[in-house]
């Protein structure tokens, strides 16, 4: 057995949300990615003397929203809390956040391990804050540059419980809360922005213990890999110092993407070095169950929900349901276009064959796409309906649709000479032709060599411009071979 097979992970994520609100969290200056530096500002944000914060109706809205998506309890009587610590980007010398009552408290993340099972990850809380500013220390070669248009920019911080056991998990875990926020239309995601962002708390123990190994916290990883990889550094590092007989610092800790490595940051701070107490300008926020059951009414159908449609109603497999519920956008036009056809199997392949193709190679996301759900499911019933074959559907007449949005699918291949000639007497002239010029292939398929139907559907196919039912043509091609 390896030394790391005798240790057991510990992982607990921290990850912040940054809301998609059209202002900050307790002022009214607008939040917006990607302004000029220091533009999205104000005396409030930036903590001038006598100036007074307001929360922000839509941020409690989001956070009721992401708590009953997760199906945790939702705080009645919310209070806030002054975090006291300086940054240079933290202007106020403060952060406004919420302490002993955080808005949400369970809940749970499901998600899907390698091995096809599931697994719930528990939260401990969700709590609504404020985000510091940004410095920057590789614009300037000597001096740190700070823009405060992200002080005061909302944010949710979703804490797990350690229930995360590997980085594979972690990743999973990471994935599904960044689908959630976008299905629920309160948070980009783009970790690369730093719109989501996820701090790693990470700690390693002997199998069979019950006592947890010393936690140390990874900070600034960028993407859902740079997490995953983190941890497995972290993971190795922490078990090679125990064997080595050295103890684990608690300590904050920040990932180099490009070594692969983690580095020390500071030693981690205690609770009480933030010094909490009760933000003295802000009431109070009560939160009805009649405003619980509003939010609830105006929930969008959640991925878990729709994959379960998809796998019980549809009959869709594990890997169609999975990638049909990536993303919102596919998930939706894929809900319409169902309600146009009963082959859903059909409908699944073009969504996830030629229509993401053509995103993909365009660079375009689904709500650019031209074509509606109707014109897609017209497409699938002209194709079941024998007028036209998969093939042609996909190399000609797709490519037609996108051309000419606005004419029906069979309108095009009618244009396109490329309708089935599905009348048996007509493709009966055509295989008693392709039969007929080739009488020592005949011969070998009376032998045995049956693999030769597929060489005379090819000759009919030829003779017929590829216009021939394939499924008739090959069934009277079987049926005349064996007469003779």
């Amino acid at each position: 057995m390896s030394v790391y097979e005798k240790y057991e992970a510990v992982i607990g994520l921290e990850v912040h949300i940054q809301l998609l609100t059209k202002s900050k969290m307790y002022a009214d200056d607008i939040n917006e990615y990607g302004a000029l530096p220091n533009t999205n500002v104000s005396v409030t944000s930036i903590g001038h003397p006598g100036t007074l914060p307001r929360v922000n109706k839509k941020a409690i809205e989001f956070a009721v929203k992401l708590g009953l998506a997760v199906n945790a309890d939702i705080r009645k009587e919310n209070q806030f809390a002054r975090k006291n610590y300086f940054y240079a980007d933290l202007p106020k010398g403060y952060q406004i956040t919420q302490d002993k009552t955080p808005i949400c408290n369970g809940g749970f993340i499901g998600i899907k391990l390698k091995d096809g099972s599931t697994k719930k990850i528990n939260l401990t809380r969700i709590h609504m804050e404020e985000d510091a500013g940004k410095s920057m220390h590789d614009q300037d070669p000597f001096d740190s540059l700070i823009d405060l248009n992200r002080a005061g920019v909302p944010l949710l911080e979703m804490v797990s419980e350690p229930d995360i056991k590997t980085s594979d998990e972690a990743y999973a875990y990471l994935t599904e809360v960044r689908k959630l926020v976008r299905y629920l239309d309160i948070c980009d995601g783009n970790m690369e922005e730093g719109s989501m962002r996820c701090d790693a708390n990470v700690s390693v123990m002997l199998k069979g213990s019950t006592e947890f190994g010393k936690k140390v916290e990874v900070k600034n990883m960028n993407s859902i890999r740079n997490v995953q990889r983190a941890i497995e550094f972290e993971i190795k590092r922490q078990i090679d110092d125990l064997e080595a007989g050295k103890e684990i610092a608690g300590e904050t800790r920040s990932f180099d993407a490009v070594a692969g490595i983690t580095f020390s940051l500071r030693s981690k701070e205690n609770a009480n070095d933030y010094r909490y107490f009760p933000e003295p300008d802000l009431q109070p926020i009560m939160i009805t169950e009649e405003y619980i059951a509003k939010q609830k009414a105006t929930l969008p159908e959640l991925p878990q929900e729709l994959y379960d449609r998809f796998v019980n109603s549809l009959k869709l497999t594990d890997y169609d349901a999975t990638n049909l519920t990536d993303t919102k956008g596919i998930a939706l036009y894929f809900s319409e276009l169902v309600k146009q056809t009963k082959n859903y199997k059909a409908a699944a392949n073009w969504m996830m064959g030629s229509i993401k193709s053509y995103l993909n190679e365009n660079a375009l996301t689904i709500d650019r796409f031209t074509l509606s759900p109707v014109k897609i499911a017209e497409l699938i019933a002209i194709i079941d309906e024998g007028k036209i074959s998969n093939t042609v559907a996909s190399s000609q007449v797709f490519p037609a649709m996108l051309s000419s949005p606005d004419k029906s699918p069979l309108q095009i291949a009618t244009e396109l000479n490329l309708i089935q000639e599905s009348n048996s007497d007509a493709l009966q002239l055509l295989v008693d032709q392709a039969i007929a010029k080739s009488p020592e292939k005949v011969a070998e398929y009376k032998a045995g060599k049956v693999s030769l139907i597929g060489m005379f559907m090819g000759d009919v196919m030829k003779l017929s411009g590829g216009k021939a039912d394939p499924k008739m043509a090959s069934k009277l091609v079987k049926e005349t071979l064996d007469k003779l």
